[in-house]
């Protein structure tokens, strides 16, 4: 049963909204006054709040922002006994759901809560999808207790905490994109993108396209702009798997993304900025790539 918090200092409002909104099948919780009503949303689980905009000790459209602050899922609808545009602007501003006019507009609440209902579930829903995924990518998730393994995630999630730039090393099948997805999942980055490349599976034109995107005509094909995945990951982290396959004059254009954060899509000539975290893996002996120049030292060392 959804739960609906009045807020008003009029008890005869609250009691006739009370058998209103009861009738629809809610529970109704009350409070006359600000104090009063965060005292319930700690100690109920409410869905929606119906609150007056003059309250004893504040006001509804300032409530509202600390009611969002404090209770992000809680839908607001504030009821006003003088409604006017520049006060209904700034309630939806704060978050409020909606703004109605006090007995004008009592026809309007109960397909109002409705709809309210119904955010509040798809954002219970979302967050739930969201704490399911994080589990899925977590460090619990990475079997193994041999010492070397245990010291791989210790190290893994003190790096984790940090932008820096990882690699990771290891034969294939050895765990190395569970690592990369919980790095990202226990970094400040994990409410932004995770993508994902595989190095080995394009050709050096097409990685370069892939990565960094292109302009229309840029070359046979291309009908229409497109946007790299390094864009897709701005603010987030992205994975390029097998890095030691890829093209040394291309690993040049990796380096200044690394460097500058900035990179020129393929057919353009002003640069792109982004804010990326770079997790790369390989099942390569960087080191002896260098040697045999397959792969740029100065890339290896950022």
């Amino acid at each position: 049963m959804k739960k609906i918090l009045i807020i008003d200092d009029e008890e005869k409002l609250r009691t006739l909204l009370t058998r209103i909104i009861s009738l629809e099948g809610f529970e109704v919780v009350q409070a006359g006054d600000c104090k009063t009503a965060f005292k319930k949303l700690e100690q109920t689980d409410i869905d929606v709040v119906l609150c007056d905009v003059k309250l004893p000790d504040g006001n509804g459209i300032e409530l509202s922002t600390k009611i969002k602050d404090k209770f992000p899922l809680v839908e607001i609808i504030l009821l006003t006994a003088y409604g006017n545009i520049p006060d209904g602007v700034q309630a939806i501003k704060n978050g409020a759901f909606d703004y109605i006019t006090k007995g004008d507009d009592n026809n309007k609440i109960i397909p109002l809560l409705h709809r309210a209902t119904e955010k509040v579930d798809l954002a219970k829903r979302v967050q739930q999808l969201e704490k399911q995924l994080g589990n899925k990518h977590s460090f619990d998730n990475i079997t193994g207790k041999s010492k070397a393994i245990q010291q791989a995630i210790d190290l893994a999630k003190k790096v984790a905490q940090t932008n820096t730039t990882v690699l990771l090393t290891g034969e294939t099948g050895s765990g190395k994109d569970m690592f990369a997805q919980a790095i990202h999942q226990e970094s400040k980055r994990s409410k932004q993108n995770f993508v994902a490349i595989n190095c080995s599976a394009f050709s050096k034109d097409l990685l370069e396209s892939e990565m960094f995107g292109h302009t229309a005509g840029a070359f046979t094909g291309a009908a229409k702009d497109k946007k790299g995945l390094f864009e897709e990951a701005n603010n987030g982290t992205i994975f390029l798997d097998e890095i030691g396959e890829m093209a040394v004059d291309l690993q040049a254009k990796l380096l200044r993304a690394i460097e500058i954060g900035e990179f020129i899509k393929v057919g353009e000539s002003k640069p792109t900025k982004v804010n990326v975290r770079i997790i790369a893996a390989t099942n390569r002996n960087l080191q002896k790539e260098i040697a045999a120049g397959n792969f740029r030292e100065d890339l290896f060392y950022r």
